[in-house]
């Protein structure tokens, strides 16, 4: 090789590691948490993918026969399953003085690897019932409990595609883990790959926590869930503004979903009809995301 061969090589290779360093280009993608039989609708009105439930979808108590006519009507949905929530049910108890966790593991490692079956994404990890501490335990031990169990949860999913995210909640909700600050050092310290975490603007608002803990959290935020505050209704219903949060989404590089966890509020009809119909509530939510975010796809 000429020393000029090398220098262009070299210089080549620079530019290259410079411009994966540059942070990616925001993008985010909207979703809601609605039922397989919305799918095709949700297509029509713009939404990118849907987010269901781990029990009733990924049905880890179900054998692989029983479980594969589930698969196939997962793998024909009209839109992508990104991601599912309500991970572990609540008699899974992970705190206390006799937490489950062998229990839990089995049927989270089946959870996630079903999952990567039809390519999700993410898992999110709230699951109240089952993390929070019993009364009158010690916060400190529980917390150390859910870090041990998300260490061996990692470590047996450490070849699978999906993601984890742990999901802050507001404190009705949660004994620990209230906001993405603390998720973040958690993640921290449990130190998996395939452990990350979830901003809720709906819990962050409940906790008056600042658009500026997404800066801090960088790239361990992996999804996100809106809601208004008021209500825990549909973007656009009061006309909440989250631009703070989408603001902060943006200087991170975020390129992940956004589902709305949420009401949609509705009159139900002597007819059986619903007022406003939901594709209206739909595109609604939609136009008031893209219009705050600033970001379409």
């Amino acid at each position: 090789m000429t020393r000029r061969t090398f220098m262009t090589t070299l210089a080549a290779a620079g530019l290259a590691r410079a411009a994966s360093a540059e942070p990616a280009k925001p993008r985010f993608l909207f979703g809601a948490c609605q039922g397989l039989d919305k799918a095709g609708k949700m297509k029509e009105a713009g939404f990118d993918f849907i987010e269901l439930g781990v029990g009733g979808t990924l049905r880890p108590n179900d054998s692989d026969e029983a479980f594969k006519p589930q698969l196939d009507k997962l793998l024909a949905s009209p839109l992508p399953i990104r991601s599912c929530n309500g991970f572990l049910p609540k008699d899974l108890k992970l705190t206390g003085p006799d937490p489950l966790h062998e229990k839990a593991l089995d049927y989270a490692e089946k959870a996630c690897r079903r999952a990567d079956l039809i390519n999700m994404t993410c898992i999110v990890f709230g699951s109240g019932g089952a993390r929070n501490a019993p009364k009158d335990f010690d916060i400190a031990k529980a917390k150390d409990q859910f870090i041990d169990f998300c260490r061996k949860l990692g470590d047996r999913i450490a070849d699978c595609k999906v993601t984890v995210v742990l999901e802050p909640l507001n404190k009705k909700e949660a004994n620990y883990l209230q906001t993405v600050l603390e998720g973040s050092e958690m993640v921290d310290l449990i130190d998996k790959p395939r452990i990350r975490l979830l901003g809720d603007f709906y819990h962050m608002r409940c906790e008056k926590e600042p658009a500026d803990d997404f800066r801090k959290a960088g790239a361990k935020i992996r999804h996100c869930h809106i809601a208004e505050h008021k209500g825990r209704v549909c973007p656009g219903t009061n006309g909440e503004d989250f631009s703070d949060y989408f603001a902060a989404l943006r200087d991170i590089g975020y390129t992940g979903g956004i589902s709305c966890e949420c009401g949609w509020p509705q009159k139900k009809n002597e007819d059986g009809s619903h007022t406003p119909p939901i594709e209206e509530l739909w595109a609604k939510a939609l136009e008031t995301m893209r219009r705050q975010s600033g970001v379409t796809k």
